[in-house]
């Protein structure tokens, strides 16, 4: 039998788990209707207006399910990953995010008249993301499946940041494909401030070194370690195509 006190933190976590279960089910009806609405007036818009309403919803709001891999990356990590992305980035450049909605999170957080571009996607295999991202601006996304998703952005991505969930070398290699059909050939075009607009992220864990060299050959081990929240104790690190203000290249290399 459990004592009195587990019983009651027993039931604090199941109302806990039926108001989240609650709140998303009323966000995705709103959802739901707005995008219809939307599509019936046929509103041809940047911005995904059914997120606007959602702009509350934090990465905490998620709960992470460990069977799909799921482990956030902490508020400093997101922000830097962010960072990355968005530095030196114009109007016309067009950013992914795969598999690491904790960034893409992080980016929904800041005013939106500060990013330089609204051209920025989340692919997901978990559904529920098209809550922070809007159904204009997500992809689902299973890494077993590559290269089916939508066409719309297949070879029009310029920068991109891509964290297969599993540190599994087929999950790597398969990922991997999916990057080279998301990015654009080109990798010497500039944005207007005279910064490339190819950038490639892959965030991944150490043990993967060799997979990650031999998928993502333009890529080298920096000297940014990526946290996740719940101290996950897998050693990860973080391989790009460049330097930046958050990081240089390591010495491993």
């Amino acid at each position: 039998m459990l004592s009195a006190e587990s019983l009651a933190a027993l039931q604090e976590f199941r109302d806990e788990q039926k108001d989240r279960l609650a709140k998303f089910a009323e966000l995705y009806e709103g959802a739901e209707n707005e995008y219809s609405s939307r599509k019936e007036e046929g509103e041809k818009s940047n911005t995904d207006k059914s997120t606007q309403k959602n702009t509350a919803l934090t990465i905490d709001d998620f709960q992470e399910d460990w069977q799909l891999s799921q482990f956030w990356y902490s508020d400093e990590t997101a922000n830097i990953l962010a960072d990355a992305l968005l530095e030196g980035a114009d109007e016309n450049t067009v950013i992914c995010i795969v598999s690491a909605p904790s960034v893409y999170a992080m980016i929904k957080a800041r005013n939106p008249s500060t990013l330089p571009t609204q051209k920025i996607y989340l692919f997901e295999f978990d559904r529920r993301f098209a809550l922070l991202s809007g159904k204009d601006h997500f992809g689902f996304y299973d890494y077993n499946q590559p290269e089916e998703f939508r066409d719309d952005l297949k070879g029009k991505v310029d920068r991109l940041l891509i964290d297969p969930p599993f540190l599994e070398p087929e999950c790597q290699q398969k990922s991997s494909l999916t990057a080279k059909a998301l990015l654009r050939g080109d990798k010497k075009a500039e944005t207007e401030s005279g910064d490339l607009q190819y950038k490639l992220i892959s965030c991944t864990g150490e043990r993967m070194k060799d997979n990650v060299k031999r998928n993502y050959p333009d890529t080298r081990i920096t000297t940014f370690y990526p946290e996740h929240k719940n101290g996950l104790s897998n050693e990860f690190r973080c391989y790009a195509s460049f330097e930046c203000s958050r990081w240089r290249f390591s010495d491993e290399n």
